[in-house]
């Protein structure tokens, strides 16, 4: 267990706005790539790219705040994942717009065909799907209609979100796989850690119980 910190809300409110100013930043970065003509050969394809990476970044990030608060201690962790899953879905929108609008210029029929013949685009998609909900539940009235444990049942899909959206950067990528893999690996061990703490309540509670 780490050195318990908690912050004061002045505190607290700084780290808050520095993390969602650092969630907001490649929007603007993106923005001066473009206007310095620094999108590549091919300006699309280096949109979607950026877009899509930052939404499998700020996932694993969603992800990681759970296991950081049960290493740490820091339970006000917890009070930022929200942020982090939203920007996540909002990159995700921001991906999706990119296929529809600049890469498809609305072809509905030509996206529909896409979906269902080209695999990392099913992939990508079915990944989207699944943060809608995500997205549209997290809020705190959310919570309280749907109840505690619905609600956990639900968001444990965030993880089926992940391995969808791995599989669709390696099935796009296909040849350098370093990226795809990193992510992978890093999707895995959170993984492995959630189960970890998870089998290590249970023994707790079992020894408590006896």
């Amino acid at each position: 267990m780490g050195m318990r910190f908690t912050p004061d809300r002045a505190q607290f409110a700084w780290i808050w706005g520095a993390l969602w100013a650092g969630c907001l930043l490649p929007l603007p970065l993106l923005a001066a790539d473009a206007l310095r003509d620094a999108l590549g050969a091919n300006p699309v394809e280096y949109i979607t790219r950026a877009t899509g990476d930052w939404t499998l970044r700020l996932l694993l990030l969603t992800l990681a705040v759970t296991p950081l608060r049960q290493l740490t201690g820091w339970h006000w962790l917890v009070r930022l994942r929200r942020m982090l899953g939203l920007y996540a879905f909002f990159y995700g929108c921001l991906h999706l717009a990119t296929y529809v609008w600049l890469d498809q210029f609305f072809d509905w029929p030509g996206i529909v065909a896409d979906i269902v013949k080209r695999p990392f685009v099913t992939l990508g998609f079915a990944a989207f799907t699944l943060m809608v909900p995500l997205a549209l539940t997290s809020t705190h009235g959310m919570i309280r209609r749907l109840g505690g444990r619905n609600w956990q049942r639900l968001h444990r899909s965030v993880y089926a979100v992940g391995i969808l959206g791995v599989a669709h950067y390696a099935w796009l990528v296909k040849k350098d796989l370093t990226e795809p893999v990193l992510y992978a690996v890093v999707l895995g061990l959170l993984f492995v850690l959630r189960l970890w703490h998870g089998h290590r309540m249970k023994r707790t509670l079992a020894v408590q119980a006896s």
